[in-house]
C-alpha cells in the first residue's frame, strides 16, 4: 500500500472529492479522534470490518493496518472511484456502492462474524443504528454520532434523556460513550459536538428476534404517552377497558402509576408478554 502521507500531497493518487452536503458529510480528520475509534473496536488480523460511510479513507487507513479484511460501504458515486484507486494496491479493502440501508451487513462482510465502524451521518443515525442490531448483529460496532444521540442511547431509565431508543438498543446491547468529538476535528466541522459510540450485542437480549419488532413498536407506542401512568399507556395501546389494563400491568409486576420514562428495557418485555398473554393476541 502507498504510504499515507503521500495519497494525501497535492497532485499524488486521485484527486480528493469535496463533501457533498445533501448528504450530511462532515470528514473526520483528527487523529487522535479517529484512533480512539479504531482502538475502541479492536480489530485484529482475524476479522473483517465493515465500515460504513469511508468518506475520504481516514479510518479505513487504520482499519487495514489491523484487521485482516475492511469492507467499505459507500453511497457517494464521486467518492467510490476515489477509494478503489486510493486501496488499490492495499489487498484486503473492498469498496462497495450501496446504500448501506438497502445492504444487509453480514452479506457484505460474507460472515455473520464481523466487526462495524462507521462515521454515521447524523440524518439518517437512528435508522442505521436499528439495521445494525438487526440479526445477524456484529460481533461489536463502534460509530461516530452526534453527541446527543451517544447520550441518548446511553441513558439509563428515569433520566432526562432517556427514551425509546435508549430503551431498543439497550434491550439487545450494551452501549457505552467513549469519547466526545469537537467540531473542529472534521472538514467541515458540524454544528454539533459528535461522541465515540460502543455498541456489544448482549448475549442475553430482553427480547428474542422473532419478537424483537413488535417490541420496538411498543416501546415507540409507550414513549408516545411518556406522560401518562402505565395503566392508561397501556389501555391506550392494546385498545383495552379499565380492568384489563390492570391485569396487564399487574401480571407483568409493574406499577401501575408508573410512567414509560422509568421503566428499564426487562420492565418492557414483560410488559410485551403480559400484553400477549392476557389480549390472546399479538401487541
Amino acid at each position: 500500500m502507498r504510504d499515507r502521507e503521500s495519497r494525501r500531497r497535492p497532485g499524488v493518487g486521485p484527486p480528493l472529492p469535496r463533501p457533498r452536503k445533501r448528504l450530511g458529510q462532515h470528514f473526520l480528520v483528527d487523529r487522535r479522534a479517529l484512533q480512539r475509534i479504531a482502538d475502541a473496536l479492536a480489530p485484529t488480523k482475524d476479522d473483517t470490518v465493515v465500515e460504513i460511510g469511508p468518506g475520504r479513507g481516514a479510518l479505513t487507513d487504520l482499519l487495514a493496518e489491523r484487521a485482516g479484511r475492511v469492507v467499505a460501504i459507500e453511497l457517494d458515486r464521486d467518492l467510490v472511484p476515489y477509494l478503489r484507486e486510493r486501496y488499490a494496491a492495499a489487498g484486503n479493502v473492498e469498496v462497495i456502492e450501496r446504500d448501506v440501508l438497502d445492504l444487509r451487513l453480514a452479506d457484505a462482510a460474507g460472515s455473520s462474524d464481523f466487526l462495524l465502524a462507521g462515521n454515521v451521518p447524523y440524518y439518517i443515525t437512528t435508522p442505521i443504528l436499528f439495521h445494525a442490531l438487526d440479526a445477524p448483529r456484529p460481533r461489536r460496532a463502534v460509530f461516530l454520532v452526534q453527541r446527543e444521540v451517544a447520550e441518548r442511547v446511553v441513558a439509563p431509565p428515569g433520566s432526562k434523556t432517556y427514551g425509546a431508543l435508549s430503551v431498543n438498543v439497550q434491550a439487545v446491547a450494551h452501549a457505552e460513550l467513549v469519547a466526545r468529538v469537537p467540531p473542529g476535528a472534521f472538514k467541515p466541522p458540524p454544528s454539533v459536538d459528535s461522541a465515540v459510540l460502543r455498541v456489544t450485542p448482549r448475549a442475553d437480549p430482553v427480547v428474542p428476534p422473532a419478537t424483537e419488532e413488535r417490541y420496538r413498536r411498543l416501546v415507540q407506542d409507550a414513549f408516545g404517552l411518556r406522560r401518562k401512568q402505565l395503566r392508561r399507556v397501556v389501555r391506550t395501546i392494546v385498545s383495552a377497558d379499565a380492568n384489563r389494563a390492570e391485569v396487564i400491568v399487574a401480571r407483568a409486576g409493574l406499577d401501575p402509576e408508573a410512567r414509560p420514562e422509568s421503566l428499564s428495557p426487562e420492565d418492557f418485555a414483560r410488559l410485551l408478554e403480559s400484553i400477549a398473554s392476557v389480549s390472546g393476541r399479538d401487541s
